[in-house]
């Protein structure tokens, strides 16, 4: 295996600003559609068309699967042992890349530039729980 990291492009950072593609613009990149999140239906109709919409205008490869499964097949294809993306307080994301490491891959994980400048306690259950919490504070002027 090689050094040369492959881009995992996580559900928080559809973008064409996303740190991970920008820091390594010439990696193989991937998106994975978690099955076992589309099996328990966790994602809606729209969600599902608002998530490729956005995948459309990056240069990622998307498959579908197991995400710590597919992302090593994804990097053993790609003859890469290290794995970049950009850190997500998300529950799930803290999950795959358990996964990841208990496979022996290692993660570079990139800080993003914050949304907003939050501290309280954060619900994640339901995007719209959670624009509610912080919709005041990023409509903030910042400079």
């Amino acid at each position: 295996m090689n050094n040369y990291p492959i881009v995992w492009v996580f559900g928080d950072h559809l973008s064409v600003t996303n740190p991970a593609l920008l820091t390594y613009p010439d990696a193989p990149a991937i998106y994975v559609w978690d099955e076992d999140m589309l099996h328990r239906n966790q994602l809606s109709l729209k969600r599902i068309v608002f998530v490729y919409e956005c995948l459309l205008e990056l240069p990622v490869v998307i498959r579908k699967g197991n995400t710590a499964d597919v992302l090593t097949e994804f990097a053993v294809e790609h003859n890469s042992s290290t794995i970049v993306s950009v850190k997500s307080i998300s529950p799930r994301f803290q999950h795959h890349c358990q996964s990841l490491s208990k496979k022996g891959l290692t993660l570079e994980l990139l800080t993003p530039k914050p949304f907003v400048s939050y501290s309280g306690k954060r619900d994640l259950k339901r995007a719209s729980r959670y624009w509610r919490q912080i919709q005041s504070y990023a409509f903030q002027y910042t400079e």
